[in-house]
């Protein structure tokens, strides 16, 4: 769906149309710096030379050394008062958990650090490499080091990233779903959602721009250019962006007169499959069955689908009363099909694991097969996302030589838990970098039979937030092989259409830009510049356009001139994604150097990780060598409906070296290891932590 480029090259005049500046009078908290230093990227013939100095020195910024950025407060044109509830009310806030020993992770994540119970909790900051570039230093969105807005979002995109569909000629739409999951795991920023309407209305339904007077303080719309090639033909003159919430609005966090806000997540941290359990335990009360260890499953047509969900009109989109609206641990759950055909085969594994333990141990009880169900499925997805999806994105080599991941025989324990390390969240992870694979978005969802022949397809932008389409006929068996068929989108600097115009287009001509989105949030998030990051992570700091064709191609230089007033003014989320690949990942070196930070700090940050060998909460070596035979395929294949065969690498295309073939042949977990472990129903009880928070 190629749209509209011939007008790129008259957007590029509209580059420094004025964005919207919301000026609030929000009060400063503290940003508690992080306490452990970033990791080092080694050499490796797989990595640029200078990435390879990425933080050689272990040195991270502090507040008095980080580059200084002067308060910018520019002209605006859209102030509005802070007048937030959230700063009105006085909220009851949780006091510090009491940590018991246990086997199994609290649902919230607390106690995975025993020195630091909190950290990795929902309702918890960000974490951050470099100060941040507020407008006035405090809370505003980033403008430039000229005091200029920076160009419009929309008119970036536009401009900076095309429309081109190109297969991958290796991976599946499955290794971008995956990706997905693994994001809604980490991180869900606080107060800002843009998969369903928001309540916070910035724009009319219409694409109105609400006047100053009437728009909350939260709002950041995106505003449309005059020859915007889709939103002229409506008359759209905004796209609603309401900002996330930070520790500023939050009472319960301690606050600081003259540092800068820090943006809050409300899920756990850690890779724990929050998605799925929830993130407290009232959340996950609602989601379990209480018999069996089961997790909550309404019964159709004789298979297991999510329970409903209670608030439905307000979740999902729906067309009429008769369909499904899906309930589960992230309220994300219903935003497309291929998210929500992973959520509910990760629930079925669940239980699927509890009956089968269930068989080998009859007298076990609810919980006990509920938790030891439950630390096998995080196991199995924790050694998926490590060894089986991110050496795709991170490379091989580079994850070994930083300790990602080891070369291991068996059931041989890693023992690298580093209590030190912070499990926050980087923003400029969240926020940037990570988003970068946005790129790998297909625009149509291909229904592929058991023989592997395409029957149709689903457009993307029909089916936001509108899971009924899953249990329609066999669409649920026919979609799960087109995650393991249908090639993704190339990574690259092209986004299809239907995420650039059509986005949660709620039976509108046209949606959202989701590349927009991006660089407004990056903005919002205040994440220091591109050239700031490109330094942090070891590239000489480009003082010319010119100097930064080391790592983009001249063409998409020339771009970013033509939009930027500076080149300290390039977003991290555009220029991170235009740099060209390092050989063996699927990201540029400044966007590679923050992945690896950020999952080398989610490894080795959790106490509960799966190759650990703390005797108190370690898998058998008998155990964890079963785990480690554990992959996606066989995921598909244990909790299809008919799913009967699967390629053995799910996240590759079929080929002659990745045949289909029947289930039966693929390794598959041996839950018997299971049975009759050490202990019994009577002590099980001491399997927990119990903390004093107000549940």
């Amino acid at each position: 769906m190629m749209l509209f480029v011939a007008l790129a090259s008259a957007l590029v005049a509209l580059a420094q149309v004025d964005a919207v500046n919301v000026a609030t009078s929000y009060s400063v908290v503290h940003h508690d710096q992080l306490a452990a230093q970033p990791r080092l990227l080694q050499k490796s013939s797989h990595i640029y030379a200078p990435t390879a100095h990425v933080v050689s020195t272990g040195h991270s910024f502090g507040h008095s050394e980080a580059p200084h950025y002067a308060p910018l407060v520019s002209k605006t044109r859209y102030t509005v008062p802070f007048l937030s509830a959230l700063t009105q009310a006085q909220p009851q806030c949780p006091a510090p958990p009491t940590c018991i020993k246990s086997r199994y992770r609290t649902l919230d994540g607390s106690c995975n650090n025993l020195q630091n119970p909190v950290w990795g909790t929902p309702n918890r900051r960000y974490g951050r490499l470099l100060t941040p570039k507020y407008g006035d230093g405090i809370s505003l969105p980033t403008v430039s080091v000229t005091g200029q807005e920076l160009p419009n979002a929309r008119v970036v995109s536009l401009v900076a990233f095309g429309e081109q569909d190109i297969p991958d000629p290796e991976y599946t739409l499955g290794n971008m779903q995956w990706g997905q999951i693994m994001t809604h795991d980490m991180s869900m920023q606080a107060g800002g959602t843009q998969s369903k309407k928001h309540p916070t209305r910035c724009c009319t339904d219409e694409g109105k721009l609400i006047g100053k007077e009437r728009a909350p303080s939260a709002c950041y719309p995106i505003l449309v250019p005059e020859h915007d090639p889709a939103h002229s033909q409506t008359n759209t003159e905004c796209i609603n962006f309401v900002r996330t919430l930070t520790d500023r609005e939050d009472q319960c966090t301690p606050t600081h007169p003259t540092q800068p806000a820090e943006q809050l997540t409300t899920v756990t941290s850690y890779l724990d499959l929050s998605l799925v359990y929830g993130n407290s335990d009232q959340q996950n009360a609602g989601i379990r069955a209480f018999t069996g260890g089961r997790m909550a499953v309404v019964e159709r047509d004789g298979y297991e689908w999510p329970p409903n969900n209670p608030n439905a009109t307000t979740e999902c989109e729906l067309e009429s009363r008769d369909e499904v609206c899906y309930l589960a641990g992230d309220s994300r759950v219903n935003q497309n099909p291929g998210l929500t055909i992973m959520q509910i085969i990760l629930l079925r594994e669940h239980n699927r694991i509890a009956d089968q333990l269930q068989k080998y141990n009859p007298h076990w009880d609810d919980e006990l097969l509920f938790q030891e169900a439950r630390r096998i499925n995080i196991a199995q997805y924790q050694h998926i996302n490590y060894y089986e999806w991110l050496p795709i994105f991170l490379g091989w080599e580079n994850m070994s030589k930083n300790r990602l991941i080891y070369r291991v025989k068996g059931g041989e324990y890693i023992n690298d838990y580093d209590p030190s390390q912070d499990p926050s969240v980087l923003n400029s992870h969240a926020t940037a970098a990570f988003r970068y694979f946005h790129s790998q978005i297909e625009g149509r969802l291909d229904l592929v039979s058991e023989i592997r022949k395409p029957t149709g397809s689903l457009r993307l932008s029909d089916w936001f937030n509108r899971p009924s389409i899953i249990e329609a006929g066999d669409n649920y068996d026919f979609l799960t092989r087109g995650l393991a068929t249908q090639p993704e989108e190339l990574t690259d600097t092209n986004f299809d259409a239907e995420i650039k115009h059509f986005l949660f287009r709620r039976g509108r001509p046209f949606g959202g830009d989701l590349r927009a989105i991006d660089i407004q949030r990056n903005r919002d998030h205040g994440l220091a510049g591109y050239n700031d990051y490109r330094e942090f992570c070891g590239f000489k700091r480009a003082s010319t356009w010119e100097d930064l064709m080391d790592l983009i191609s001249p063409q998409d230089v020339s771009k970013l001139q033509s939009l930027y007033p500076s080149i300290d003014d390039i977003d991290l989320t555009v220029g991170g994604s235009l740099e060209a690949h390092v050989n063996g990942a699927l990201a540029g070196p400044t966007f590679l150097c923050i992945l690896t930070e950020q999952f080398y700090r989610t490894r080795v940050a959790d106490r509960f990780f799966y190759e650990r060998g703390d005797k108190d909460i370690a898998f058998t070596r008998e155990q964890l060598a079963e785990i480690r035979k554990a992959s996606v395929a066989r995921l598909f294949c244990d909790n299809g409906n008919h799913v009967t065969s699967m390629q053995p690498k799910a996240f590759l295309r079929i080929s002659q070296k990745n045949q289909v073939v029947p289930c039966q042949q693929l390794p598959e977990v041996d839950l018997s290891l299971w049975k009759d472990l050490s202990y019994d129903n009577s002590l099980h009880s001491n399997f927990h932590y119990y903390h004093n928070y107000k549940k």
